[in-house]
């Protein structure tokens, strides 16, 4: 009868060599894909970056009804290799200006709340010269439902006084906590939103933010998720790699989606 020769601990260590850099390897493709496609830019001066308007969101002038729209934009400098940041703009029936409802971190340097609700800015401005991508937009009676529940859901985050770029609390951490408040709207947050699996409620396990799956996060640094909305999705040190079954797509870590678009309209525009 023959054995097996025993691994030699070079070998051994060989392989976990491998095997590492290979690990490396996946979390980096993503990054190095962005940069590549042009999808990122690492330049630039944050005092000339400009904010103009996309022209993603309707004039209230001539809009009568609510509006409530996500997006999400390539963050400034080399972290936009990696991560969005990500806001909401809403506007109530009638009103005349949008509301930004977002966390900017360095509003908390001093000593300030790092939650921003404002009006001061176009609800679709560029991020840093960053242009925006429209992830949901809602309109009509379900946006003024969903818009009553703002106030409550933005005065219950934990987390005003607290910014951490990785893993969270941080911009995209407060706009999955809010949208957690309406899950009606079933937005899937981008992948390469860094900071949205970190929960704030503590909880390692529960529902997705749409409600419509389950989930297991480690302080948003080792999860994994399923669900009709999010679909599947592996966090390893906060970078996410997925598919969407429900509108096929893959998700990379730090490109984002390959494939359909995620789903804009809950409500058509009239």
């Amino acid at each position: 009868m023959s054995m097996d020769a025993p691994t030699s601990p070079l070998t051994k260590i060989r392989r976990m060599t491998l095997w590492f850099f290979l690990f490396v390897a996946l979390l980096l493709a993503g990054p190095v894909m962005t940069l590549a496609f042009g999808r990122a830019s690492v330049g630039g001066d944050w005092r000339t970056a400009t904010h103009r308007s996309a022209g993603l969101a309707p004039d209230p002038a001539s809009h009568h009804e609510a509006v409530v729209q996500v997006y999400a934009s390539r963050a400034f400098a080399w972290r936009g290799a990696f991560a969005d940041h990500t806001w909401l703009a809403v506007k109530p029936e009638g009103a005349d200006r949008f509301t930004r409802y977002e966390v900017i971190g360095w509003y908390g340097r001093a000593g300030g709340s790092v939650v921003s609700v404002s009006d001061q800015r176009a609800p679709d401005a560029e991020w840093f010269g960053a242009a925006p991508r429209l992830i949901r937009d809602v309109r009509g009676a379900d946006a003024d439902a969903i818009i009553r529940k703002l106030p409550q859901a933005v005065a219950a985050y934990p987390y005003g006084a607290s910014y951490s770029v990785w893993p969270g609390p941080n911009s995209n951490t407060f706009v999955a906590t809010v949208l957690r408040a309406a899950p009606e709207l079933e937005v899937a947050m981008p992948s390469e939103a860094i900071g949205k699996d970190f929960r704030t409620d503590g909880a390692v396990f529960g529902l997705t933010g749409s409600g419509t799956g389950v989930e297991a996060s480690l302080w948003g640094l080792l999860g994994l998720k399923l669900g009709w909305v999010e679909g599947l999705e592996v966090n390893l040190l906060s970078l996410v790699a997925g598919l969407d079954i429900r509108r096929p797509a893959v998700k990379l870590p730090g490109f984002g989606r390959i494939g359909m678009e995620s789903a804009t309209a809950l409500a058509k525009p009239r």
